[in-house]
């Protein structure tokens, strides 16, 4: 015998509701219930066709329409036509609504695009972190941005922080005398930030870095006028590819990101 279907009827995609579903029939051993997705309803048109297919086919609905207009025409044509429609997020909203002292947005699909966000700044972090200080080069062309800089001149939380807002970042070390690795001139140049920072301020960061280790003092990475040869070669660098340039001295992380999302917007949509 031919089992009735269950139709899923949603303003979005029915992920929702197919879940509810799939989660009952599970109580149910060997249970083969053909289910019927019909997603992206926007008009009355959409759910004639669907009442009277579940009433030819014996079937019934389960709906999670958040549009209180269609919501309501649906439960009537269903008891019209004698189809089984459930409501499975009328109720729940309803008492949102009094509880809450507002009404609901009705607008599909918002759960979704809020997990999707979430997944994205996920995905963007885990990226940054495999890509961090050089780290996996061969996939520069995957980044959405690439952060360029001597050491010390911030690259790394930098990259972090443009990650929790969703950047795919990689961060390349410049080193005097060590080419950079040749992906990074095979991207596009509009996506490459090169980051400086005024010799005093980034010799003090390095002392304290020095410091933190416990190393002695008297090496060229605290040597001034080898400090300035780093920061010179890295600006040579960014004329000759005509990357955008960051000075970070004295500015918030937060502003810093602000300027280099507007430095790689603005060029890729000129």
């Amino acid at each position: 015998m031919n089992t009735p279907p269950v139709f899923i009827v949603s303003g979005g995609v029915g992920a929702s509701g197919e879940q509810l579903v799939r989660t009952a029939l599970a109580q149910f051993n060997s249970a083969n219930v053909p289910i019927r997705i019909v997603p992206h309803v926007k008009t009355v048109g959409q759910l004639d066709a669907v009442v009277k297919e579940a009433m030819s086919t014996g079937g019934f609905i389960v709906h999670t329409l958040v549009d209180l207009q269609l919501r309501i025409a649906l439960i009537e044509m269903a008891r019209n036509r004698n189809v089984v429609a459930i409501d499975a997020i009328g109720q729940v909203l309803t008492t949102l609504a009094h509880m809450l002292g507002q009404s609901p947005l009705g607008q599909p699909g918002l759960y979704r695009q809020m997990r999707e966000e979430q997944f994205r700044r996920i995905e963007a972090i885990n990226f940054t972190i495999r890509h961090d200080d050089g780290l996996n080069a061969k996939e520069l062309g995957d980044a959405e941005i690439v952060l360029l800089g001597v050491s010390r001149v911030g690259k790394t939380p930098l990259s972090m922080y443009l990650s929790t807002r969703g950047w795919k970042v990689a961060n390349v070390p410049l080193i005097v005398d060590v080419t950079p690795p040749q992906e990074l001139f095979e991207i596009d140049p509009r996506r490459v930030v090169g980051l400086t920072a005024d010799p005093a301020v980034l010799l003090m960061w390095r002392l304290h870095r020095q410091s933190g280790l416990g190393l002695s003092r008297g090496s060229s990475y605290t040597d001034p006028d080898a400090l300035q040869d780093e920061i010179d070669f890295a600006m040579r660098l960014y004329r000759q590819r005509q990357f955008s340039v960051v000075n970070v001295t004295d500015k918030p992380i937060e502003e810093c990101s602000d300027e280099i999302i507007g430095n790689v917007t603005r060029r890729l949509n000129e």
